[in-house]
């Protein structure tokens, strides 16, 4: 597995290997990223895998100092997953001069998590459309735990005219359903106890819309009481079209969405219907 430190050792390895599968990360990979990879091998092309702690898409007072920084155990886990490349560049080589020039995303990048985490879509869809540049891949894959996220990079992708293909990993669970996810170290032992409740709540209102049940807002408002009851502090629960578009009674393909804080963790999720 090569291992490639800069822009410059990207284009010597791009080279040789024109068309390839992407798979980017900001590190500290568990097997939800592991299974990205996995699926980009399916393509039948090279894959190489991004590592970059992005400062763009972190706000004040959110975690990007302390964000687990774990290369070398992430190198290891990529290489038993037979990846082709690591593309770990530094913050100087993705920004060599202050940003001045962003991605300017639509209404969405400020509802759900964007209400809560101002700029952060911005800053993401930037260091994305760079590291597409960057890498040129001809498929590109992003999990569906961060559905928002996804479908902010389908839009860029398809209006930018990007010749990507976007493709979803499903989101891998722990035994009793808390989401894989890169933050739940954070997680102490009795909050990761509590944190599949989270999962469980929007599970609830998942069930509750295939049997018929039409109420969103009061779906939204029970799940919420719920998650207070044991303390959660949350951000929102919301139920949408699979497009992320508001609902309506006549829908029966739903995705149910959650971000909430457990302690000093934030966790999302998010459950699919139909």
């Amino acid at each position: 597995m090569n291992i490639l430190n800069s822009p410059e050792e990207l284009a010597h390895w791009k080279a040789a290997h024109p068309n390839c599968a992407f798979v980017p990360t900001m590190g500290n990979l568990h097997e939800g990223h592991l299974s990205l990879v996995e699926q980009a091998r399916l393509s039948g092309l090279p894959v190489i895998a991004s590592i970059f702690v992005n400062p763009l898409q972190f706000g004040a007072g959110e975690d990007f100092e302390r964000y687990p920084r774990t290369f070398d155990l992430d190198c290891a886990k990529l290489r038993s997953a037979e990846c082709s490349a690591v593309f770990a560049p530094s913050v100087t080589d993705m920004y060599p001069q202050a940003q001045t020039y962003f991605v300017e995303p639509p209404a969405l990048a400020n509802e759900l998590c964007g209400k809560f985490r101002p700029g952060h879509f911005r800053g993401m869809l930037t260091v994305v459309l760079k590291l597409f540049i960057l890498v040129q891949p001809r498929v590109a894959i992003f999990g569906k735990k961060d559905c928002q996220q996804l479908a902010l990079i389908r839009g860029m992708v398809e209006q930018m005219n990007l010749p990507i293909k976007i493709e979803a990993g499903e989101t891998l669970r722990a035994e009793d359903g808390l989401a894989l996810s890169s933050r739940n170290g954070y997680l102490s032992d009795a909050e990761r106890q509590e944190a599949t409740r989270l999962y469980l709540t929007l599970k609830h209102i998942a069930d509750a819309l295939a049997l018929g049940r039409r109420d969103f807002e009061e779906l939204e408002v029970q799940a919420l009481d719920a998650l207070y009851q044991y303390g959660w502090k949350v951000d929102y629960v919301s139920i949408r079209r699979q497009n992320l578009d508001m609902p309506a009674q006549e829908d029966s393909r739903f995705v149910v969405l959650g971000a909430a804080w457990l302690g000093k963790t934030r966790l999302i999720d998010n459950v699919e219907l139909g």
